[in-house]
């Protein structure tokens, strides 16, 4: 008796998906999850505002409920008056942030590829440092006048000291051999510093970067102080002295998003640099 030949048709299962596309879901998840789990915080804080605001603890004018600021935050913005504070503020962060960590870089570059150099100017750096931003006001408007300038420089200090500290701590932690092989291909000063120290120290730069960028908005209110009429310093000042507390809450929440909303830009533009993709 002969036995039935094994059947060969059978259809072969399909194997695993590619690995590529289950981590670039497995990345999309992740992204979804982490930013689901950031806007729990900020909605328990707005349900514990409403409720402190309706619990009679705090008068109307020293806490107004979130409705009433974005009531405010309508009418400044149907008058378009909002606009034009948030256009100014941001054109003096940027302008600032921009001049601030150009010269943090040449300066930090300079104090990281010079023991001297780092001899002569970290001490005298690292004590302006020091100096509080409020500190800085009288003497701007002493030496620079009552226009832009002084706010955009008032900014640049803001914005300078984080990213020098850290470009020149960056600098002095970069791999030894790692320069010994630049000089080895004939690469010094400038040239070592722009082909072979700031690359490997990229990741720690844009950092500071970053922080710079954070500080910058923080020295922004005390620049809006310098005889402003615009821009969102203006209008958290002018709203304290005309008893507005639901405009005083939203130029903060301003602040606050618009800050984050830059830090945010600049994280995707370091996300997007391959020396400092994972």
């Amino acid at each position: 008796m002969s036995l039935a030949p094994a059947r060969t048709d059978a259809v072969a299962s399909p194997g695993p998906p590619p690995a590529g596309g289950d981590r670039r879901l497995g990345d999309i998840v992740r992204g979804a999850r982490s930013r689901a789990v950031g806007i729990v915080l900020p909605l328990i804080l707005l349900g514990g505002w409403q409720l402190l605001a309706s619990s009679g603890i705090y008068s109307a004018a020293q806490l107004p409920p979130p409705g009433e600021v974005a009531t405010a935050f309508a009418e400044l913005a149907g008058r378009g008056e909002l606009w034009h504070h948030l256009a100014i503020s941001t054109q003096r962060v940027l302008i600032g942030f921009a001049v601030g960590a150009g010269s943090g870089l040449l300066l930090g570059g300079l104090v990281g590829l010079s023991r001297t150099a780092s001899a002569v100017l970290s001490p005298t750096v690292q004590a302006i440092r020091a100096v509080p931003s409020l500190a800085w006001v009288p003497l701007l408007l002493l030496w620079l006048g009552i226009g832009e300038t002084p706010k955009i420089v008032l900014v640049a200090i803001g914005a300078f000291f984080p990213v020098y500290t850290t470009v020149a701590a960056a600098l002095a932690h970069v791999d030894p051999h790692l320069i010994e092989v630049g000089r080895a291909y004939g690469r010094s000063g400038v040239r070592l510093l722009v082909t072979v120290l700031f690359p490997a120290a990229t990741p720690a730069i844009l950092s500071g970067l970053r922080l710079g960028l954070a500080q910058g908005w923080l020295f922004l209110v005390a620049a809006e102080l310098i005889a402003s009429s615009m821009g969102l310093g203006f209008l958290l000042i002018d709203s304290q002295n005309t008893g507005r507390t639901d405009v005083m809450l939203l130029a903060i929440i301003l602040l606050a998003l618009l800050g984050k909303l830059s830090d945010t830009l600049l994280g995707l533009g370091e996300r997007r640099l391959p020396v400092v993709r994972r």
